[in-house]
């Protein structure tokens, strides 16, 4: 019988494996578009923000950040939309992606000074299968995302049409406030 030790190790590498993207696995990116990538990455915040940020491109770390920020210049995989987010962010989209619960403890921050334009998404349901679809569908120009504890939320409009910050995703883990900085 093998250890637990061993089988332990070796899900880890076989889900290594699996998860690695396309474009590192069979693939290598050139200079070139790596740097435009990582410039990409860090036009999500402001350069005291972005320039000691960790930059991750396609899953894989390519820039060992020192300040405690993660940029990326993909919100989801090709969307082409950068965000830049502290350590709650991180949490929350890593339960976001496996579909677990979150409860933030504290306040988590992201920057998405592109804005989302042409990839937003659905206000209520961030699983919706067709985002542009939705019936409440809304892109956001350049903004701020804000996670607070959810009784932080009380008295905050979910209408992104208010003019101000609103809550996004109010009735799921993931809720946050939207805070646009420009309009589209």
């Amino acid at each position: 019988m093998v250890s637990s030790k061993y089988s332990a190790l070796s899900l880890t590498l076989l889900m290594t494996t699996l998860v690695l993207p396309a474009a590192f696995a069979d693939e290598t990116i050139s200079d070139e578009a790596l740097d435009a990538r990582i410039a990409r990455a860090k036009s999500a915040a402001p350069p005291s923000i972005s320039g000691d940020a960790t930059i991750v491109v396609d899953g894989k770390t390519v820039v060992e950040g020192s300040n405690g920020w993660t940029c990326m210049p993909d919100t989801f995989p090709g969307d082409n939309i950068p965000m830049c987010n502290d350590a709650i962010w991180m949490e929350m989209l890593g339960a976001m992606g496996n579909k677990q619960d979150f409860e933030p403890k504290s306040i988590g921050i992201s920057y998405m000074l592109q804005g989302d334009e042409g990839a937003g998404v659905s206000n209520s349901d961030p699983y919706h299968p067709d985002h542009k679809n939705a019936e409440d569908y809304v892109e956001t120009g350049p903004h701020l995302m804000i996670i607070v504890p959810r009784a932080m939320l009380k008295g905050i409009t979910d209408d992104p049409s208010s003019g101000g910050p609103y809550v996004m995703w109010k009735d799921t883990p993931y809720a946050h406030i939207m805070v646009p900085v420009e309009d589209l």
